[in-house]
């Protein structure tokens, strides 16, 4: 497997004591997390050459070839090391790590806050951060049992109702209201229904808090009597179900904005990236156009894990007119990274392309055009929020509460406010700047030069006829004809 004597080395020193190892690849990334009864016996057993070669599963084999370093972390007991085992694997997901990442064999009840008359629906799956979840719940029968019960309970409304608008804005929710709500009228104001919806959610929200007790307990009790296979499985349930009930009392993304750096985000990011350092300096960019027209580009800059918008420049793209978001992402990444080199400045830790393989390609072809050696260099395709990089590496999704992920979102979506904000200011301008066409014996090379000139409308306005007069090409009769015009209301 490669391993050079430090690293045997490293495992002779390990404690014969419970705890966590984390695998590494030669990128610094964390590839495995394994828990041991005792550390020195359990990692040395990944360095025995004997056990390569009789190991029948691929995918096994494949991550013995790819470790190249490892960090362990000491706990007092064996169910402490349980616990911190599947928390790690949690946070960061590693590739070679299944069994805890795959919460999709549960049931979750889903709430869409955006519906005119929100439902309680059944889904394996989270589709959005918009709705509101519940659960998750291993036995489908009795979570059945129990929305039926809240419909008869609360009025509320199941995936399978068809309510009807009425005239008057109210809605109709059944058409058998003795069958399906006892005790509810069946005819409510868009109001009153969501008041409904609001006493259901506290009541499944207590409910999934009752399980999660119990199944605290039981997860306790199973590893008491060693019973570590099971005790796992229940640590895995428990786990997602405090991250889902975590999840339903927070509704509002972070605010780019806000004061403060973000430390534990930049460790993640740095750790998810297999980076040797935080990104202590991020630069994102981000193309915008419409329909090929006003085509611009955005470049922010994060500090610390926060806007520094002393550095954020933006960018009108000058080697082409037309629709290519590749070559407009090749010169501007060109532009601003010459500029740092030509001034000495250092480049940023992270440079974060708004796209997938192709603006990430074109971005790396930019810094090759250059003859310099780029920075960490990633793509974040906004569809399934996907890390692409410029090697061979595979593609990274992090589950979407990773704070690494949530911090590159920020950068991201800052970078796109930014691009949209010129890319409108920019059309406004030229809104405004084509009232010159009006003006009699005024063509588009004479246009040029007073816009050249005057460097916006609102300026070619203040002037006299005199200054006008100045410009190549406008003589003193045409520039006391632009001065009139300009000078009429409206």
């Amino acid at each position: 497997m490669g391993h050079d004597a430090n690293l045997k080395a490293k495992v002779r020193q390990l404690p014969d004591r419970p705890g966590v190892y984390l695998m590494k690849d030669r990128l610094g990334r964390i590839i495995y997390v394994g828990k041991a009864k005792s550390l020195k016996k359990r990692v040395s057993t990944y360095f025995q050459r004997s056990r390569a070669r009789t190991i029948a599963q691929p995918k096994i084999r494949a991550l013995l070839g790819l470790i190249a370093d490892f960090d362990i972390v000491e706990v007092k007991s064996e169910p402490e090391a349980l616990l911190l085992e599947g928390k790690l694997i949690k946070q960061w997901r590693p590739r070679y790590n299944t069994d805890f990442t795959d919460d999709k064999r549960f049931l979750l009840v889903r709430l869409d806050p955006g519906e005119e008359l929100p439902r309680f629906r059944l889904t394996r799956v989270k589709r959005d951060e918009r709705s509101r979840y519940f659960g998750p719940f291993a036995h489908s029968g009795p979570l059945r049992r129990t929305l039926q019960q809240m419909r008869r309970r609360f009025g509320i409304l199941l995936a399978d109702a068809t309510p009807r608008a009425l005239p008057d804005g109210r809605w109709q929710l059944y058409d058998d209201i003795r069958e399906e709500i006892y005790e509810h009228p069946a005819i409510v104001t868009r109001d009153e229904y969501r008041q409904r919806v609001e006493a259901a959610c506290e009541f499944l929200d207590g409910r999934s808090r009752e399980w999660l007790a119990s199944l605290r307990e039981e997860m306790a009790a199973a590893a008491t009597r060693r019973a570590f296979e099971e005790a796992a499985a229940l640590r895995d349930v428990v786990f997602a179900l405090e991250q889902t009930l975590k999840k339903t009392r927070n509704f509002t993304r972070t605010d780019p904005t806000r004061p403060g750096g973000d430390e534990d985000a930049l460790r993640a990011l740095q750790q998810a990236l297999g980076m040797p350092q935080p990104p202590q300096a991020m630069e994102c960019f981000d193309i915008s156009h419409i329909s090929g027209t006003f085509v611009v580009a955005s470049m922010v800059h994060f500090t610390d894990g926060r806007p520094d918008k002393a550095q954020y420049r933006r960018f009108q793209i000058r080697s082409f007119v037309g629709n290519d978001d590749f070559r407009a992402m090749e010169e501007v990444v060109g532009r601003r990274y010459r500029r740092l080199r030509e001034e000495n400045r250092p480049f940023p830790d992270l440079v974060v392309i708004d796209g997938g393989r192709g603006q990430i390609g074109a971005a790396l072809k930019a810094f090759l055009a250059l003859d310099c050696e780029p920075p960490a260099l990633i793509g974040l395709a906004k569809k399934e929020e996907t890390i692409f990089f410029p090697d061979a590496r595979e593609p990274l999704r992090l589950p979407l509460t990773h704070p690494g992920l949530q911090l590159l979102q920020r950068l991201r979506d800052e970078a796109h406010r930014f691009a949209n904000t010129y890319n409108a200011d920019l059309r406004s301008r030229k809104i405004r700047e084509s009232i010159l066409e009006d003006v009699p014996g005024l063509g588009p090379s004479r246009r040029a030069a007073l816009l050249e000139q005057f460097g916006s409308l609102d300026r070619l306005r203040a002037a006299t006829a005199d200054e006008i007069a100045e410009v190549k090409g406008i003589g003193p009769r045409l520039a006391a004809e632009i001065a009139a015009f300009l000078a009429q209301p409206g």
